[in-house]
């Protein structure tokens, strides 16, 4: 099977500066700019930012 252009994987990068890392799919069409969600950052031990990286 061949992959989709409009849902690409991803890399989510802490803004904690732990180098602690999320992988995921986005919908381009949906989301065109960098994606921005607050996971948690198990070095940390809270919730932070966690940036699109390319």
């Amino acid at each position: 099977m061949a992959r989709n252009e409009t849902r690409p994987v991803v890399t989510l990068r802490s803004t904690a500066r732990t180098g602690r890392s999320y992988v995921t799919r986005k919908n381009r069409r949906n989301d065109p700019d960098r994606l921005e969600l607050r996971k948690f950052d198990s070095a940390v031990g809270r919730h932070v930012l966690f940036r699109e990286v390319r």
